[in-house]
């Protein structure tokens, strides 16, 4: 049964994928979608404190202003991190597969700002959806990615923050607060003003 519905998610997010990158202005669409999720989380941020709360009584969430929730998976190099041992420093959250075109689009934008900012990324391969691991670790390999690659191996985080299309984003500030959430690609201008925007 759970063959059955990991087969299922991975279908639907895969259609996903392949219909926002190869439709109409696909890619164009992604990455103005994800743009207006900034733009739109920005006026929310105006209009409310509770939004951008720095306080340790933000609530644990995953929508703008929330405690981004914790979490503790291992890397492709087979360390184990936690969220939080990235506290005090802006975190890139971005869930991603090897099979999915604008996952890979994206991959050699987040390496140049991991290179140019002081950023952490911590890049979260959905891995039952690959055909093996070692699939993740030749992606590593090819694009030449520095940052953080974590193995969702059981789905658990994907699940934990709800994803659905794949690339999700999101941008936490140096107190574990969600600022800004991307559904699809985002572009290296559009990861730059997202970060600015939460000094």
């Amino acid at each position: 049964m759970k063959k059955i519905i990991i087969a299922v998610v991975l279908l639907l997010m895969f259609g996903y994928s392949v219909y926002e990158f190869a439709g109409p202005f696909g890619e164009e669409k992604a990455s103005k979608e994800a743009f207006d999720v900034v733009e739109d989380q920005e006026e929310i941020g105006e209009e409310s404190d509770a939004t951008v709360d720095h306080s340790d009584a933000a609530l644990v969430g995953t929508s703008v202003g929330n405690l981004a929730p914790d979490f503790t998976l291992t890397t492709a190099a087979g360390d184990t991190v936690s969220l939080s041992d990235y506290r005090g420093t802006k975190v890139m959250l971005n869930f991603w597969g090897t099979w999915c075109p604008p996952c890979r689009a994206e991959m050699p934008d987040m390496e140049k700002f991991y290179q140019e900012h002081d950023v952490e990324i911590l890049a979260v391969n959905l891995t039952p959806t690959e055909s093996a691991v070692t699939d993740v670790i030749e992606f590593i390999e090819d694009f030449g990615l520095s940052f953080q690659v974590l193995l969702d191996e059981e789905l658990s985080v994907s699940s934990q923050y709800g994803i659905q299309p794949v690339p999700t984003s999101f941008m936490i500030d140096s107190h574990g607060i969600v600022q800004y959430v991307a559904l699809g690609a985002v572009n290296y201008e559009q990861m730059v003003q997202a970060y600015r925007s939460m000094d």
